[in-house]
């Protein structure tokens, strides 16, 4: 994943693809991709090498399950959907997201 620095924001893309698969449902790689890129306005960019071992991960973890299907450009593609245990995940994920936004914000403002 690129973000301003190739370390900024490290550790973020489960939390990214959680979300974009609890907000339109099933949807495989590319899609995923697509649509973190387009939300934030092109300024976050899934890389393959970084996006597939994710999605790897995240279902070795029971958060996601996959299946084959034909995409809709008519190919066959692994479609990724979140699981129970994906969702009880990412409300954990977005709480502590929202701390530590709240916690950087308060450094930020200091005086």
């Amino acid at each position: 994943m690129r973000l301003f620095k190739k370390d900024r924001l490290q550790g973020t893309l489960d939390l990214l693809i959680l979300k974009t698969l609890a907000r339109r449902g099933a949807a495989h790689g590319y899609a995923i991709a697509s649509h973190i890129g387009r939300v934030s306005e092109a300024l976050l960019t899934v890389e393959e090498g970084s996006l597939y071992p994710a999605l790897h991960r995240l279902e070795q973890a029971g958060l996601i399950a996959s299946e084959w299907r034909i995409s809709e450009t008519n190919r066959r593609a692994r479609f990724y959907q979140l699981r129970p245990a994906g969702r009880r995940r990412l409300a954990e994920e977005e709480q502590q997201w929202v701390r530590l936004v709240a916690g950087v914000e308060s450094v930020l403002k200091m005086v």
